[in-house]
């Protein structure tokens, strides 16, 4: 009964955030959240100095494509020579690289133009949702949710949840910052990675549990 319980929450997790990235869809679509995305604009970009500038110029480098790519390359080998968990391989390749391509149809499907009220740095593309806070959120989270399994104690899983966590969100604010992100762009990146990685891990659990039904 226990282990039901542990694999149907990835599951109410996913269906959570599937609703949320649809309200958050529906009122971008509708134009009627310009009101929540300019009080944290003005909010944040409040804060500029040359430190966060050149913070949010770091937090854009290591949320780009090139990054992103050398981090998940260095885990998947770490996944597969190091460890030999191929089956954690192919969850981190399917949530990463499904994650990317979820980005790429939304952004076409809802063309939704970058924000021009302040830029720092320059981006070309459609806006909504972040591909920062989606790659951020899939790299990270299911980096997290591995590692998870491989640390014992309590603090160094309290360590590794606050550290995974404060990487996306410093990913995400940063795009706020630097101009080229609305804040519900980088809110329905995190709904959408997120619920994609609880929906991928909810799987994930079914075949261990459906493969290993004695443990």
């Amino acid at each position: 009964m226990q282990a039901m319980k542990v694999r149907k929450t990835p599951l109410y997790l996913t269906l959570v955030g599937l609703i949320a990235s649809i309200v958050v869809a529906y009122f971008v679509a509708t134009n009627r959240i310009s009101a929540f995305d300019e009080a944290i604009i003005h909010f944040v970009q409040g804060k500029e100095s040359p430190f966060w500038t050149g913070f949010a110029k770091f937090c854009a480098f290591i949320g780009s494509t090139v990054p992103v790519i050398v981090i998940a390359l260095i885990t998947m080998l770490f996944l597969f020579f190091v460890l030999k968990h191929r089956e954690e391989l192919i969850l981190f390749v399917i949530v990463v690289g499904g994650s990317a391509l979820l980005n790429v149809v939304l952004k076409r499907l809802f063309t939704r133009e970058r924000p021009t009220i302040h830029r720092i740095l320059e981006e070309t593309g459609y806006s909504f949702p972040s591909g920062h806070a989606m790659a951020a959120f899939s790299l990270y989270g299911v980096i997290v949710f591995l590692l998870w399994k491989h640390i014992r104690p309590r603090w160094g899983r309290v360590l590794l949840l606050i550290l995974g966590s404060l990487i996306i969100a410093m990913i995400g604010i940063s795009r706020v910052y630097a101009g080229v992100h609305y804040p519900s762009d980088v809110l329905a990146g995190y709904l959408v990675a997120g619920s994609w990685l609880a929906f991928c891990i909810y799987w994930y659990q079914w075949y261990r549990e459906r493969k290993s039904p004695g443990k």
